[in-house]
């Protein structure tokens, strides 16, 4: 009888089980100080990629916005010089230094050779868009090893508090897997939106410096099919020639 009344008593009671909470506060707080250290140069290069991402993103659109303004306007041209006249007031878009640099650069000089400026000035407008881009693809490669570094260093802690403790119990092991453990997903968190926003904003890029490519062509044409481009001839670019 004794046995059937104390077995009721032993069951375990649902509402009176312990709710567990995730302090990531608390996990830092006494993580040791290398972990802290990986942790705070996580979190500095999660904080640089979204600084480097919308600062990418609104330098895109102004140049796309530019770059609009100043193709719908030399598609309307019909002759070399009022193609330099142009570009002249409009230096802040891509295709008007392209053609800048045909006009400074390009006075009576073969079709190749006009190619070739037209090249190496787009080349020069897309090297300018990707600035910075390395620092994101430079996250998204090292953020989880520099996680998985502070991650190797609190287990070895966890194994040094065992052998302290000279126990192998949840209270003793736990705190240190989880500050652990951590920092692996901090780095997956700074590395995860790194990859993201390089492919997106290279994908922007590429395109970008497709369409200038394919306008340049034309503006190629339209140079070399003058007879003679002199600076007796030619319009002068408002401004200067050359950035």
């Amino acid at each position: 009888m004794t046995f059937l009344q104390a077995a009721p008593d032993a069951a375990p009671n649902p509402a009176e089980a312990p709710t567990v909470k995730l302090d990531l506060v608390g996990l830092f707080t006494h993580a040791a100080w290398p972990v802290k250290l990986t942790i705070g140069l996580l979190i500095g290069c999660s904080l640089l990629v979204w600084i480097i991402a919308v600062l990418k993103l609104m330098q895109l659109g102004r140049l796309r916005l530019a770059e609009g303004d100043f193709e719908r306007r030399a598609r309307r041209v019909q002759n070399a010089n009022d193609l330099f006249e142009l570009a002249g007031p409009r230096r802040g878009a891509p295709g008007a230094r392209v053609v800048g640099e045909l006009y400074s650069r390009g006075n009576g000089v073969p079709l190749e050779r006009l190619r070739a400026v037209a090249d190496r000035a787009i080349l020069a407008e897309g090297q300018s868009a990707r600035a910075l881009m390395w620092f994101l693809a430079f996250i998204a490669a090292a953020a989880p090893f520099i996680g998985l570094f502070g991650t190797v260093y609190g287990i070895m802690d966890a194994f040094i508090r065992i052998g302290a403790a000279k126990t192998a119990s949840l209270p003793v092991v736990a705190p240190a897997i989880g500050e652990a453990l951590i920092t692996t997903a901090i780095g997956l968190a700074a590395a995860i939106p790194a990859v993201f926003f390089y492919n997106w904003i290279d994908k922007r890029v590429g395109d970008f410096v497709a369409e200038l490519e394919a306008a340049a062509a034309e503006w190629v044409a339209l140079v070399s099919e003058a007879s003679a481009i002199s600076p007796d001839s030619a319009i002068p670019l408002v401004g200067g020639g050359r950035r």
